[in-house]
């Protein structure tokens, strides 16, 4: 081995050492933990990616995701969903109204409130932008026998509803 291999693999070897702080995943349990801390991580680069692309904050996106999630919703609603400050909900939303994204109007329900909605003209250039991955997706999914369809869609439902029991991150 020459000595700019070896010097290579020392260095790969001390930077997998310095990265090693807990043993990997033993458990199921463990190793789909890791697993959904990666489709995080590497949503959150894929969002801010999207987001720097049309000029939005990374909370700017996110606010679009849950609108088109859950449809037109109070700025209250917002704020609790994203754990942002009321504050900082009117500023995104007054960046994504400026932008023409998002339109304000009345709420019939409630006529001291507002509710949020979005343009879909403005939509269809970041619904694009997330589609390869969405037919990725898809295409994976097709592969997948009906019970392990059924068994993800149970977890991701009951993740989903543990976390929406939680309050949002309390501020420091």
């Amino acid at each position: 081995m020459s000595t700019r291999v070896e010097a290579k693999s020392r260095y790969a070897s001390k930077i997998t050492d310095d990265c090693q702080t807990a043993p990997g995943p033993v458990s199921a349990a463990d190793r789909i933990v890791v697993e959904i801390r990666k489709l995080i991580a590497a949503a959150i680069f894929f969002n801010a990616q999207v987001a720097e692309k049309i000029g939005f904050g990374l909370s700017d996106m996110q606010i679009v995701h849950v609108l088109q999630l859950y449809g037109p919703s109070t700025p209250s609603s917002l704020t609790a969903w994203t754990g942002l400050s009321t504050g900082g909900v009117t500023v995104a939303l007054d960046r994504l109204q400026k932008a023409g994204y998002i339109r304000r109007e009345p709420n019939p329900a409630d006529r001291r409130s507002l509710l949020i909605t979005l343009m879909p003209v403005r939509m269809r250039k970041l619904t694009a932008m997330y589609e390869s991955v969405e037919s990725e997706t898809r295409k994976l999914l097709e592969t997948m026998p009906q019970s392990d369809l059924d068994a993800v869609l149970r977890f991701f439902e009951l993740l989903h509803s543990v976390q929406a029991d939680r309050r949002p991150v309390a501020r420091l």
